[in-house]
């Protein structure tokens, strides 16, 4: 199996089913965690040098810290449900306590934070949406956390990718600090599936095949992407959602496109397929 792909596993003790730090990836930046909680649990996240933005990915709660208390957010019980999340921004140096109001799924996006921005909720009204693409190269983002909104290193996003389609694509990188052509920037992909038994597609891969990874992702797995190019591909029958994290250096999402497949971005490609 890829040192790339880190499997979905039973919740333990405290409904923790996914967990990379920057100690386990090899990287510098980026954590990120996933906990399926029951009605009524609680979870509490240590305070720490790193921002953390929560992403309720399913589920409501209700999120406090020393500086703020969020009740009963959430509006959606599945990510499928294509409604836009709610998500809390916490500022480093803050204890988090959460109480799971439902069945909890609930991300926890971690990077390096100066403490310097309050602790804020994102809620939906907050979180612009856009469509990318053409033909099956279409997906639809919910940008959680993007560059032009506050936050010391972290960027989020969720992707939904209809089946038969690809993501994250043409291949594009950002694994040179290089601004304003690239930016570095780490990242992980949380992968959902529906029906859930269902997998995709995705591949991580440098210029000069060093690193050349071919994985088969399924519901609830996590893809780390330390350098290259990433694009994912759906299958016949199953629907994708990923929720994304990415940090670096520089908070900038500034990426190259892979040369070969640039062509896929061109006029001529989005006429062929505008009434596809």
């Amino acid at each position: 199996m890829s040192r790339l792909l880190s499997k979905y596993a039973k919740a333990d003790r405290q409904g923790r089913t996914q967990s990379i730090t920057p100690e386990s990836a090899g990287w510098g930046y980026v954590g990120f965690e996933v906990y399926e909680l029951e009605k009524g649990q609680h979870l509490e996240l240590p305070a720490s040098a790193n921002e953390v933005c929560l992403v309720l990915v399913a589920g409501h709660a209700s999120v406090t810290t020393p500086s703020a208390c969020f009740e009963n957010i959430g509006d959606r019980m599945s990510p499928f449900e294509r409604k836009k999340p709610y998500a809390v921004y916490v500022t480093a140096g803050e204890l988090i306590k959460v109480v799971a109001n439902t069945a909890l799924e609930l991300a926890v996006c971690q990077a390096p934070g100066s403490g310097r921005l309050p602790t804020r909720l994102i809620a939906p009204n907050d979180i612009d949406a856009e469509h990318r693409g053409n033909g099956n190269n279409q997906r639809y983002v919910h940008n959680i956390l993007p560059d032009y909104k506050e936050a010391d290193s972290l960027l989020v996003v969720e992707v939904y990718t209809d089946e038969g389609c690809t993501s994250s694509y043409p291949s594009h990188k950002h694994d040179q600090d290089a601004a304003p052509s690239e930016t570095y920037l780490e990242e992980t992909y949380y992968h959902r599936l529906n029906p859930e038994q269902g997998f995709c597609m995705q591949r991580v891969y440098t210029d000069d095949r060093e690193l050349d990874e071919c994985m088969a992702v399924y519901n609830k797995d996590v893809v780390q992407v330390p350098k290259g190019y990433h694009p994912v591909a759906t299958i016949a029958g199953y629907d994708s959602y990923y929720l994304n994290v990415m940090a670096g250096p520089t908070r900038k999402w500034l990426f190259t496109w892979e040369p070969d497949h640039d062509w896929i971005n061109s006029d001529d490609y989005a006429k062929k397929h505008v009434n596809r």
